[in-house]
């Protein structure tokens, strides 16, 4: 401006006052724009920065949320996949505990006993029917040895099957229970074997065949008895045409002969000659096939006559019934040859004891169709040998000084020809006892066999 000043005063003219005012707004308004310039250009950097320090804290946050949002993904599909195999191991759990409810009761249930013997020869498992087959109960952790017998046919099976893993099928033993009681079973027994062939225990299927030996036994017996019906009838009756013959002439010589030897020598002819006839007669009656009614049969009644009949010819010996009795299909005639029989025997292996005494008790067993009589003959005598309990049905076979030994031969026939069965024990107390079970509804023994069978094999 002074330059500009001097040069008009140089030139010697000075400008207008409009010019001059023109001049300085032009002036004022270059300035302003200046200045305008630099503020905005101040502003706009310090908007930059600003926006970039906001930008800035805006990542890091986002980053801590990604992390926190991935970290809280992880967590919930880890509850998910805990929950899942919470249900996986409840289903499981469920699953196995259906298959042992299941096992538990198709072993409870099963008609044929079942033992599980470990290693150590410890049962660790027994079901019901193992209880009722062996007449034990609380077989569960004790020794097979204890329960079987220390030297029982069924303990040696399993002991090999335990020391040598051999396996048994089908055997038949005889197991005696706790009570005394004889048993024929029928025994299946396998190894239990580990991945290495170890054995680990032995599983024992037993099964109570003591009825169906019991049949079969019969049907031999019926058998028997008709082939030798069929031989002796000859023989016997010729027998007693020869000992007609000596008896009428033995008779003729001792009344003929005056008192004196030949005499006493008749006399002991007709006394054999009886004797022997005797034994021919009760050889005949358990030869010879019975012709059995079908007739409903008062077994109290029947029973109470022929204690009044025993205690009047045994003096000294106390004979009673006790228990209950109904009727029963058969021959009264046979049944009471029965128990005059029992009884009578009884009686006899009391005599000379101060206390004799024989019971004869009654119970009915339920069955499945129809329910069976069962009458225990007991005395409280010597009992029964070891040695002559196994032969004492036998034909001839007698323990008494003039036994004919047919007189229990006959007792058995008679019962299984009424289809029953006649069995004889020792009672822990002393004495014997003999068991007659009698159907209150006749069947043949052909048809229980077959019946027996067929619930076995089911």
């Amino acid at each position: 401006m002074n330059l500009a000043l001097l040069a008009w005063q140089q030139a010697g003219a000075m400008p207008s006052p409009h010019v001059l005012a023109f001049g300085l707004a032009i002036l004022l308004a270059a300035v302003a724009w200046l200045i305008f310039a630099i503020v905005r250009r101040v502003f706009k950097d310090s908007r930059e920065a600003q926006s970039e320090r906001v930008d800035a804290s805006p990542r890091v946050e986002n980053s801590a949320a990604f992390m926190t949002a991935s970290m809280q993904g992880v967590i919930r599909k880890l509850r998910e996949q805990e929950k899942e195999l919470e249900r996986l191991h409840r289903v499981e759990k469920e699953r196995a505990e259906h298959t042992e409810r299941l096992s538990e009761e198709v072993t409870r249930n099963m008609p044929a006993g079942l033992l599980m013997v470990n290693s150590q020869g410890i049962i660790a498992s027994a079901n019901p029917a193992a209880e009722q087959v062996l007449g034990v109960r609380g077989l569960g952790y004790r020794r097979y040895s204890e329960v079987l017998g220390e030297s029982s046919e069924l303990t040696q099976l399993v002991g090999q099957c335990l020391a040598q893993g051999k396996i048994f099928r089908r055997e038949q033993v005889n197991h005696k229970t706790p009570s005394g009681e004889t048993r024929r079973l029928g025994v299946t027994i396998s190894p239990v074997r580990a991945a290495e062939e170890k054995i680990n225990g032995a599983i024992c299927l037993l099964s109570d065949l003591t009825e169906l030996a019991a049949l079969q036994e019969q049907i031999e017996l019926k058998k028997n008895f008709a082939a030798l019906g069929e031989l002796s009838a000859g023989i016997a009756h010729e027998f007693k045409n020869a000992l007609a013959t000596i008896s009428g002439y033995a008779q003729m010589i001792r009344s003929e002969s005056a008192e004196g030897e030949i005499s006493d020598h008749a006399e002991r002819i007709l006394e054999q000659t009886r004797n022997i006839t005797h034994v021919v007669t009760e050889f005949l009656k358990f030869a010879r096939p019975l012709d059995i009614s079908d007739e409903p049969v008062d077994l109290r009644a029947l029973i109470e006559r022929a204690i009044d009949e025993i205690s009047a010819g045994a003096s000294g010996v106390a004979v009673r019934a006790e228990g209950d009795f109904g009727i029963v299909a058969g021959d009264e005639g046979l049944l009471r040859q029965v128990i005059l029989n029992l009884a009578r025997n009884g009686a006899e292996a009391c005599e000379g004891k101060p206390d004799g005494q024989v019971i004869v008790r009654g119970e009915i067993v339920p069955g499945g169709d129809a329910p069976s009589q069962r009458v225990t003959v007991q005395d409280n005598g010597s009992g029964i040998s070891a040695e002559a309990l196994p032969n004492l049905f036998h034909p001839f076979f007698t323990t008494k000084a003039h036994g004919t030994g047919l007189g229990l031969a006959v007792v058995q026939k008679i019962i299984l020809q009424h289809g029953g069965q006649i069995e004889a024990r020792n009672h822990p107390s002393g004495g014997a006892v003999f068991i007659v079970t009698l159907p209150t509804r006749r069947v043949h023994a052909g048809e229980a066999l077959e019946l027996k069978k067929d619930v076995i094999s089911i």
